[in-house]
C-alpha cells in the first residue's frame, strides 16, 4: 500500500519551548515530566543544568518535590554546543544563570532541528526579569508560565521574594531563602 505524506513530514523542525515562573511554580517538575514523555518515545536526550546549580545534586536535576533525570552540569553555554551529538531533544535547567550565550546555543540547535527545552526563572528577587530569559522567551515558539501558591495570602504567586539579607543577584536557595508571593504581597513587603 502506497502512503502518502504532507510536505515535510518526515524533516524534523526545530523549535523552543519554555516554562518559567517563581521559585517552588513547578519549573523543574515539567521539564522533567516532557522530558520523561520524550524518554518514553525513545528520542535521544541532552539535559543540562549550570554548574552552579548544585543544591539537591551535583550532576541530576532533581526538583523540589524529588523528581529527578540525569543531566550533565556546565559552566557556560558554548560547552552545549560541545556537548550535543545529535540528541533530538536538548533541555536547559536553570537557564537564568547562564551567559547570554545561551540564546545563540538555542537558536543553533532549534535550527539544526532540535525540541529544545528551557527552564528558568523569569524574574530575580527583585522582580526583574532575569539574565537572559527574556531573550529566550521572545524568540520561543512555545512559553509556558506556571505559578507558586502565595505563602502571604493563598492567591497565584509569580515573584521569588528572597527572606535573607544578601543583595546580590544570584543567591542559589531554596525554601531557607525564598517564598513565592502574588504581586499584592510582595509590593507590600518591597516597598
Amino acid at each position: 500500500m502506497f502512503l502518502e505524506h504532507f510536505p515535510n513530514e518526515l524533516n524534523q523542525h526545530g523549535w523552543i519551548e519554555v516554562v518559567c515562573g517563581s521559585m517552588f511554580s513547578g519549573k523543574t517538575e515539567e521539564l522533567i515530566r516532557r522530558l520523561k514523555r520524550a524518554e518514553f518515545a525513545n528520542q535521544k536526550i541532552l539535559l543540562v543544568k549550570p554548574s552552579i546549580d548544585d543544591r539537591f545534586h551535583k550532576e541530576d536535576v532533581v526538583s523540589h518535590q524529588g523528581s529527578s533525570f540525569t543531566a550533565i552540569s556546565v559552566n557556560d553555554s558554548k560547552e552545549i554546543i560541545e556537548l550535543w551529538k545529535k540528541e533530538k531533544v536538548v533541555a536547559i535547567d536553570e537557564a537564568q544563570f547562564f551567559d547570554l550565550g545561551i540564546v545563540h546555543t538555542c537558536t543553533y540547535l532549534a535550527e539544526k532541528g532540535v525540541r529544545v527545552i528551557v527552564a528558568g526563572l523569569d524574574m530575580d528577587f527583585q522582580g526583574i526579569p532575569f539574565g537572559p530569559m527574556p531573550q529566550i522567551l521572545s524568540i520561543a515558539e512555545y512559553v509556558t508560565k506556571v505559578h507558586a501558591i502565595c505563602l502571604s495570602c493563598g492567591n497565584l504567586a509569580q515573584f521569588s521574594h528572597r527572606t535573607v539579607e544578601q543583595k546580590e543577584q544570584v543567591l542559589v536557595g531554596a525554601v531557607e531563602e525564598y517564598k513565592p508571593l502574588c504581586r499584592s504581597c510582595f509590593n507590600k513587603i518591597s516597598h
